[in-house]
């Protein structure tokens, strides 16, 4: 907020002027704003003469008209941002100094500053134009009250739809890993965050059951999503609370899926209504089979595949819809596969032409599955932070802020399949971690005159091409976590607002005589 008063300044209050309107606003509860232009009111930098007591900035110098999201624009340019900004009816119905579009870009760098407060994340937005201006021009950063007003008037539709229209495949024939044969590798699993243990999240959101009965310590949200294999970009998701189970979520995931995509899942996925669903898309399946399956050999192959069929089970009498499937049995013979040993897995797919996809192939490709969980892992240990929660204390919020990490973790993964296609590299080979950083650097550096998208473009990929990971190696993990349950009880509402002491230590002591 502005402590500023017009009295101070010297300066008479007439018409309609700046503090007018801070008043005015402030009373409606307003989001104020995030920039003030240092005390050069008769400097020349505001166009023309203003009236007396009247601050006008000349176009293009507002905080809301400069600042950009550093080389992560390049994913989200202003005329995108306004698009879905309108496309959502969530335009400012009059000019704000906090306009959508600059609350667009702050959820986004919200999301790539996690640890930061909201204070410190519009300093981070705004840092590189101070730099760039040699202190002619000095910002106000806005309260984290109007920021939150700000993100409360802007919702989750336009982050849900800028995820959307930008979050496209990125790959191409020439991405080295993206492809098997003619099909771009795609992976669909699902994942849960946790959010802010506040009543009205966990009223909403849910939480997960544990052992003891009493719930986990904070409300989660689920996510589904779609991810390419060889570049790690989330193409599509699904969120909902965590009572909404991965099959249902799964269900309004499958328009997402696209003629030409190979679809990998793990065998939680694979029931007739889902698979049929998906396999009505155009895109061709390679999910794992439950154990229990009934699948009947109908017609061998010569590479050990069989034709098999689908059936839902209230359909095995009538057989109007009958999915034909090709099942791949195989076994792994590695003692440095432990968690494979005396396994036999069973692949179904569409793909029913052994030779156009033999069955040694599906079966070496579907460990491509696991690229999902690393996306995962990009998104909930590198980008948000380990054992970090979602900082936003309303559904509405959590969404939003999902749908944030969600678009900031694209564009990351943009920047590096660019610097990869540049230079004819496997995207693995370039550092999430060197992206993520490069990232934060650009945003803090800003874009100027001198500093534009191109030539920071350019100084990020030198960063992320110095240093290159070396290729992956064999590896293998068990499947344990690192710490067991605390023997504690679970923080609760009625543990936030517990007793304090109301004596020193030392007044407190009583020291016990023996009997």
């Amino acid at each position: 907020m502005l402590d500023l008063a017009p009295e101070a300044a010297g300066r008479p209050r007439q018409g309609h002027d700046a503090f007018d309107l801070f008043e005015s606003a402030n009373a409606a509860g307003a989001a104020l704003s995030p920039i003030l232009i240092t005390q050069k009111y008769n400097s020349g930098i505001f166009g023309g003469m203003p009236r007396a007591g009247q601050v006008r900035v000349e176009p293009g110098r507002r905080l809301s008209d400069r600042v950009a999201l550093g080389v992560l624009t390049a994913t989200f340019p202003r005329q995108l941002v306004d698009e879905v900004i309108d496309a959502t009816g969530r335009r400012e119905k009059r000019t704000r100094l906090l306009p959508a579009h600059l609350t667009v870009y702050y959820v986004l760098a919200m999301t790539l500053f996690s640890s930061s407060g909201y204070e410190e994340v519009m300093r981070s937005l705004t840092e590189g134009l101070a730099w760039t201006s040699d202190g002619e021009d000095e910002y106000e950063l806005p309260s984290q009250v109007a920021i939150t007003k700000a993100r409360a008037r802007l919702g989750q539709e336009p982050l849900a739809l800028l995820f959307e229209r930008a979050c496209v495949p990125l790959a191409t024939p020439a991405t080295k890993g993206a492809f098997y044969r003619k099909w771009r590798v795609v992976s669909m699993d699902g994942t849960t965050i946790d959010a802010a243990d506040t009543p009205a999240n966990a009223e909403v959101l849910g939480r997960a059951g544990t052992g003891r009965g009493d719930g986990s310590a904070f409300p989660q949200l689920r996510i589904v999503a779609l991810g390419e294999c060889g570049t790690h970009a989330v193409i599509a998701a699904v969120m909902d609370s965590y009572a909404v189970v991965e099959q249902t979520l799964a269900k309004r995931l499958v328009p997402a899926l696209q003629p030409g995509m190979l679809c990998l899942a793990d065998r939680g996925f694979t029931a007739h209504p889902l698979m049929s669903a998906a396999a009505k898309t155009g895109a061709d399946l390679l999910w794992r089979a439950k154990g229990n399956a009934v699948l009947p050999v109908l017609e061998r192959h010569a590479d050990g595949s069989f034709r098999s069929e689908l059936v839902a089970s209230d359909d095995k009498r009538r057989r109007v819809d009958v999915l034909s499937v090709r099942v791949i049995e195989y076994a792994i013979n590695d003692p440095g596969r432990l968690g494979a040993t005396d396994t036999k897995y069973r692949l179904i797919s569409t793909i029913l032409d052994p030779t156009a996809a033999p069955a040694a192939e599906l079966a070496a490709l579907y460990a491509e599955r696991w690229e999902i969980e690393s996306i995962f892992d990009e998104l909930k240990t590198h980008q948000r932070g380990p054992r970090v929660v979602l900082r936003s204390r309303t559904p509405e919020g959590v969404y939003q802020e999902a749908w944030g990490y969600l678009c900031v973790h694209y564009a990351l993964r943009a920047l590096i399949h660019g610097a990869a296609h540049e230079n004819d590299l496997d995207p693995d080979r370039i550092s999430f971690t060197t992206a993520l950083h490069a990232a934060r650097r650009s945003i803090r550096t800003g874009l100027s005159e001198t500093v534009n998208l191109t030539s920071a473009l350019r100084r990020a990929t030198g960063e992320l091409l110095h240093g290159l990971l070396p290729k992956r190696r064999l590896r293998a993990n068990a499947r344990v976590v690192r710490r067991k349950m605390s023997n504690y009880n679970v923080k609760r509402a009625q543990h936030r607002n517990w007793p304090t002491p109301g004596i020193p230590i030392g007044s407190a002591i009583r020291v016990l005589s023996p009997p």
